[in-house]
């Protein structure tokens, strides 16, 4: 049996290396794409890349929140450079601002360090040797918190899978009901219509090959044979995609769609009572199945 995947799932990871260590936090959700957040101390924001590589490398969809956390255990990270160009320029612009308005006092240190781009780590520039000595360790923790959510979701998808199989059972016996109903439901349409005109023509001389005729073409109005064809190749196809160990959830959304447009089908064709309370039951169990194919990847 396949094992489709959940979008669902939470994973933890942990890694210590380079007298330091990392803690990666990891939270899926259901969305439509892939959408990855990222929280990470602002100083390693040139990982953000790599971080989002490995993230797609095991989800396809889903909206993915990553949280990063760096101890520094001993490792020497706190390498700052300053821009003294750019601070002369931030403080000649606060001086003519306080000029200009007539602010009293002059700019301090207080006002420049607001000014973030003024101090910078080095190791916050990408490609530089202290994010290279870092990265091993922080894929490391990254890794085991995909690995603990991509079990999460396994797991879920398995649940998925077993109840998906069960609505689509459900499913299957009302459209089974509806085409053993056929034959009694289109000899009682048949023999309606001929009453009906009957009483229509009463007095009317017309020819009772061309009356059979016309009876014949409304009955086949009435016929829904195509739609139940229809109806089990999706059943089949659905069953089928659900063996696949594979992303199948646009698929299965897609013929949940079809599924939808064929019930909706035979409904404005047989006005019977039991076909309607069959394909009621056929609508809740597909917005059911819907429900779930939402949270498949």
């Amino acid at each position: 049996m396949g094992k489709p995947v959940s979008m669902t799932g939470f994973g933890r990871g942990e890694a210590s290396g380079k007298g330091c260590s990392w803690v990666v936090e990891l939270r899926a959700v259901n969305h439509r794409y892939l959408d990855t957040g990222i929280k990470l101390p602002r100083r390693f924001i040139s990982l953000e890349d790599r971080i989002k590589k490995e993230v797609s490398s095991c989800h396809t969809r889903g909206r993915v929140d990553v949280y990063v956390t760096f101890n520094d255990e001993g490792f020497e990270t706190a390498r700052l450079k300053t821009d003294i160009s750019l601070a002369r320029e931030y403080f000649s612009c606060l001086q003519e601002i306080a000029a200009e308005l007539s602010i009293p006092g002059e700019p301090d240190l207080t006002m420049l360090a607001s000014f973030r781009d003024i101090i910078t780590p080095l190791d916050a520039e990408a490609g530089g040797d202290i994010l290279e000595e870092l990265w091993p360790t922080l894929r490391e923790a990254l890794v085991a918190a995909l690995e603990e959510c991509r079990k999460m979701r396994q797991s879920e998808g398995e649940i998925l899978q077993k109840d998906l199989l069960e609505r689509l059972h459900s499913f299957q016996q009302k459209i089974d009901g509806i085409e053993g109903s056929l034959p009694q439901i289109m000899s009682k349409r048949e023999t309606a219509l001929k009453e009906r005109l009957d009483i229509l023509l009463a007095g009317v001389d017309i020819d009772p090959m061309r009356l059979a005729q016309e009876v014949s073409i409304l009955v086949d109005k009435s016929d829904v044979c195509e739609e139940i064809v229809r109806l089990r190749s999706h059943v089949e196809q659905f069953a089928g995609f659900l063996e696949l160990e594979e992303p199948v959830g646009r698929r299965l959304d897609f013929l949940v769609q079809e599924f939808l447009r064929e019930v909706n089908t035979i409904a404005s064709k047989i006005s019977n009572a039991e076909t309607a309370h069959l394909t009621v039951g056929m609508k809740n169990d597909l917005e059911k199945i819907r429900e779930q194919v939402q949270n498949l990847e």
